[in-house]
């Protein structure tokens, strides 16, 4: 069994598109896997289909169900806010230890491959006091850091492996998606963080991308 979990540098980077490569490469080869995305924002069951846990179990080949997405995604909120902020409006507060103790069982109990994505990026917060570092930091499971290409995306991307290395984490791998939005290709902004992360494992992932690119991916998990 194995078990990553996927961040990013910020909100709509491309975490699910990456997860749900991942999840598809992987079943395409016979492989077991599981997806966990435990925390969502901006979740409506009408709209659920186009929504990251729809778009998981899609890739899952799961039926879309309130059952299906519960088991998912227990911790959903409707305003498409950081969880501590959408959760606060709905009178709520995300019961971080809870949502830990979650995790870590799913990690037990896992057969095969586990992707455990997370929401927003590094230091979204999660409550009063914890952030998605905090959840990477208490969980422990190597990461995988998805960026995009955006112009900007280097500052952010350092920025975010900064935050991680002050934790002592270091991201197993790290992915520039084409994000489409960026005057360089995803490979000459791979070029550059290379340079200030000359140890870090890189790949680009283009907007078409097929199972080749998710394989040479998954090969980096291995």
């Amino acid at each position: 069994m194995s078990a990553w979990f996927i961040t990013a540098t910020g909100t709509d980077i491309g975490k699910t598109f990456v997860t749900a490569g991942l999840i598809r490469h992987l079943r395409g080869q016979g492989k077991m896997v599981a997806a966990l995305k435990p925390i969502v924002s901006g979740f409506t069951m009408d709209a659920a289909a186009a929504s990251d846990p729809g778009q998981l179990l899609a890739a899952l080949d799961e039926p879309l169900t309130e059952e299906t997405v519960t088991r998912l995604s227990p911790w959903r909120f409707a305003a498409p806010l950081s969880p501590d902020m959408a959760a606060a409006r709905e009178g709520r507060e995300l019961p971080y230890a809870d949502m830990l103790a979650h995790c870590r069982a799913a990690v037990a109990e896992a057969r095969g491959t586990l992707l455990i994505e997370g929401v927003g990026g590094v230091m979204v917060p999660l409550d009063t006091r914890h952030t998605v570092l905090d959840w990477m930091a208490d969980l422990a499971l190597p990461a995988i850091l998805v960026a995009g290409s955006y112009l900007g995306t280097i500052s952010h991307t350092l920025t975010a492996l900064a935050a991680m290395g002050a934790r002592g984490l270091v991201p197993a791998v790290l992915v520039i998606n084409d994000t489409g939005a960026g005057p360089v290709p995803p490979a000459e902004t791979a070029e550059t963080i290379a340079r200030f992360a000359p140890s870090l494992p890189i790949v680009a992932i283009p907007r078409d991308a097929d199972d080749a690119e998710f394989a040479a991916l998954a090969a980096r998990l291995a």
